[in-house]
C-alpha cells in the first residue's frame, strides 16, 4: 500500500509518500514541501497547494491520503490557513477518487514515538529509525508528512485494503455463482 502523507500548512506543506507491503517493513518513496510565496494573496497560495499537492497525487499514484487533523492553536490565523490547507488536501484526495483519513497530532506522535507528547525533533529522529534513512527529513513539516503515511499504514490504512480487496473478491465470487445459477436454470 502506498499513502501520501500531508502535514498542512499555508506557507510549508509537508508532503510524503510511504510504501508497504502487507507484514513488510515501510520504505520512504518520495518526501518534501509544497511552498508558497507569503506575499502571494491568500486564494492563490491556496492554488499553489493544490498544484503542488494534485503534482505529487499524480507522479506517485497513492491508494490512499492521510491528512493531520486541525487542532486548535492560539494564533487564529495560522490555524485558519492550516484548516484551509488541510481541505485542499482532501479535497485533491477525493477528486483523485483516492481514500482520505485525517490523522490527529496526538495520534500521529503516539503512533511513531509511543507518547502523544512527543515533540518534532522526537517524530523527526523516529521517522529516521523506522525507515532507515541516513538524516531526519527536513523540514520538520516533511518529517510530519511522512509519520503520517505511517501512521497510516499502521492503524487500519494496509489492513482496510486488504479487507476492501477481500470484499471485492467475495462479491465477484457471489456474482459468478448467480450468472453459473441463472445459466443451468436457463
Amino acid at each position: 500500500m502506498r499513502v501520501l502523507g500531508v502535514d498542512p500548512g499555508l506557507t510549508r506543506c509537508g508532503i510524503g509518500v510511504v510504501d508497504q507491503a502487507l507484514g513488510g517493513k515501510p520504505t520512504l518513496v518520495a518526501v518534501g514541501v509544497v511552498r508558497t510565496e507569503a506575499t502571494a494573496s491568500h486564494e492563490q497560495r491556496l492554488l499553489q497547494i493544490e498544484q503542488g499537492i494534485t503534482e505529487w497525487v499524480l507522479e506517485f499514484q497513492p491508494d490512499a491520503v492521510a491528512v493531520e487533523r486541525a487542532f486548535a492553536q492560539h494564533n487564529l490565523m495560522t490555524v485558519m490557513g492550516t484548516i484551509q490547507a488541510a481541505g485542499i488536501a482532501m479535497l485533491v484526495g477525493a477528486k483523485a477518487g483516492i481514500p482520505v483519513a485525517l490523522h490527529t497530532p496526538t495520534e500521529v506522535k503516539a503512533a511513531i514515538t509511543g507518547s502523544g507528547r512527543a515533540d518534532k525533533k522526537q517524530i523527526g529522529e523516529m521517522v529516521l529509525r523506522i525507515l532507515r534513512l541516513d538524516k531526519a527529513p527536513q523540514p520538520a513539516d516533511a518529517a510530519d508528512a511522512v509519520a503520517l503515511a505511517l501512521t497510516h499504514l499502521w492503524r487500519g490504512g494496509a489492513t482496510n485494503r486488504y479487507a476492501q480487496l477481500v470484499a471485492q473478491a467475495q462479491s465477484q465470487d457471489a456474482q459468478l455463482m448467480r450468472s453459473r445459477s441463472a445459466k443451468e436454470a436457463g
